[in-house]
């Protein structure tokens, strides 16, 4: 090895090409990682507030459309603006059904939302929900408690077409089988009376607001609509009428319009349901013994009408009676199917 005095050895080339290395500083250290720290802090506000706008708009417009639930005071509520569907509410609110319904609510609290919508005027009105609403209302007027003061119900911020408020509103209850073709005919003939909707054509009406009813039930509460707006009030008890009985006065009415005052200043005399019902039977009987009534009911010989039994679609039409079904009637015995058309027979001569 060669050297100098000094005890230097010559400068290596190799060592010359090599790159300076230099260690971060605790400080250098810190001030990056602070960098680093504020743009991803930056980076995430900046998507937070994406998310939060997003979030809100999606917010607003589900409070608008009334997807989001809220408490309402009970006494903030209005059920002025749409006719219920039931005749007699009073009788609804008092009956055993709405004391079962306020035991449910007092001992598992209220399970389905009411729903509201704002007027004009920006008060709040009762869509759907009115056998919830009174069963709040009754509770707190009984107990005092404040958990029945408030209803959580949707409420719909903006304007609705006046004739889907009326939509709502009765296919909540038209499930319900104890709801009366009487009712429902009422709401037809109450939309009918909005000039916006109806101008006076309830009979049109029961189509837009029954449209998901089958066509037949449609037809059946035509001929109530027909039957109470004929007689004007003068039916005490039109939910007592069957749908039978209602279907055939309204026919016979049809066909003899002038025998309407008679049937009105007889049915002003009855006191109870069966003695209303007595006197629309009476007054079927009657027409169909009067050799009169003979020359109208010519007029309708080429009618037909349509129902249901279980899967089976009846049409019945002048001498004619169709049933059509999945059943396979080719299958069963001849002596079988003859016992059916006799026993079917039968029930048609009593």
């Amino acid at each position: 090895m060669s050297g100098n005095k000094f005890g230097f050895t010559p400068i290596d080339e190799n060592d010359l090409k090599k790159s300076r290395r230099r260690e971060v500083g605790p400080m250098g250290a810190a001030v990056r990682e602070t960098a680093n720290s504020l743009n991803e802090s930056t980076e995430n506000r900046v998507e937070q507030r994406r998310q939060n706008a997003s979030d809100a708009k999606e917010y607003r417009k589900a409070r608008d459309e009334g997807r989001v639930l809220v408490a309402v005071g009970t006494n903030e509520i209005h059920t002025s603006d749409l006719p219920r569907d039931r005749l007699d509410l009073s009788a609804v609110a008092s009956s055993d059904e709405m004391d079962e319904l306020k035991a449910s609510i007092q001992e598992r609290g209220q399970k389905e939302p009411i729903e509201l919508y704002k007027d004009s005027e920006g008060r709040l009105q009762l869509k759907k929900g009115w056998r919830r609403l009174t069963a709040l209302k009754q509770l707190f007027e009984e107990t005092g408690d404040e958990r029945f003061s408030r209803v959580m119900a949707r409420v719909a911020e903006s304007q609705s077409d006046r004739i889907d408020l009326y939509i709502d509103m009765v296919e909540e209850n038209v499930v319900r089988e104890d709801l009366t073709f009487a009712e429902m005919a009422q709401v037809a003939i109450l939309a009918a009376n909005e000039a916006d909707l109806g101008a006076g054509d309830a009979d049109a009406l029961v189509g837009r607001l029954y449209s998901s009813l089958h066509k037949m039930k449609r037809s059946y509460i035509r001929s109530f609509v027909y039957l109470l707006n004929e007689l004007e009030g003068a039916l005490p008890f039109p939910k007592a009428v069957s749908r039978n009985l209602g279907v055939e006065v309204a026919r016979k009415l049809r066909a003899s319009s002038g025998s309407v005052p008679g049937l009105k200043d007889e049915l002003a005399r009855a006191s109870s349901a069966a003695e209303q019902n007595g006197m629309l039977e009476a007054f079927v009987a009657r027409f169909d013994a009067d050799p009169a009534s003979d020359k109208p009911r010519e007029k309708s010989e080429s009618v037909k009408y349509e129902f249901h039994v279980g899967s089976s679609k009846v049409t019945a039409r002048k001498g004619e009676c169709r049933i059509l079904s999945g059943q396979d009637f080719t299958s069963i015995d001849r002596a079988k199917l003859q016992r059916a058309v006799e026993a079917f027979e039968a029930v048609l001569d009593e």
